[in-house]
């Protein structure tokens, strides 16, 4: 049955592929001017990113091989949210499992959409404060280094495109700003 969303009609949807982080659809539609057409989109599981500033500011960075760009990368803290979990509850776990860090203060930086024409991956960004450092219990497919960097070296690297996962650098940039405060 024929549904609008915004000024598009889905004809049919068909899933194309799916696994336990992401699907892949084609949905047949009328397009916008009225015309007959496709769409594909990805979805994928909705994540987070956090970044850990401590007292004497600095902060604490990921530096991991990343499958699909074929190369280390330089991130903040991120993971996927499991079902049912609050965006804060995943933060909190993904800083501890990957880093062995424990804050007391958080702040939530409000949401990122990094590819919004044909990818759903909303991510949720956090500064976390007054931190306590334990042991990492990093997955069997996580092989992290872990970064200890002035924040403001950080923020350099953004605009140096030295760290360019998009969540990492806007929460770095809205956190720079929030700091200001």
């Amino acid at each position: 049955m024929p549904r609008n969303h915004g000024p598009w009609t889905i004809k049919e949807r068909v899933q194309k592929y799916k696994n336990p982080w992401m699907e892949v659809r084609e949905d047949r539609v009328i397009r916008p001017d009225g015309r007959p057409g496709i769409f594909g989109t990805v979805r994928i599981k909705a994540g987070i990113s956090v970044v850990p500033l401590d007292e004497n500011g600095f902060v604490y960075l990921t530096s991991e091989f990343k499958y699909a760009v074929g190369r280390d990368e330089i991130e903040a803290v991120s993971g996927g949210i499991d079902n049912n979990e609050k965006p804060l509850s995943a933060a909190k776990r993904e800083l501890k499992e990957e880093l062995g860090i424990q804050a007391k203060e958080w702040v939530n930086l409000g949401l990122v959409n990094p590819f919004t024409s044909m990818v759903h991956s909303p991510a949720h960004l956090f500064l976390a404060k007054k931190l306590r450092f334990k042991k990492y219990d990093q997955e069997g497919t996580e092989k992290i280094k872990i970064l200890k960097i002035e924040f403001d070296k950080a923020a350099k690297m953004v605009f140096e495109s030295k760290i360019t996962h998009g969540p990492s650098c806007v929460l770095i940039l809205k956190a720079k700003e929030y700091l200001k405060k």
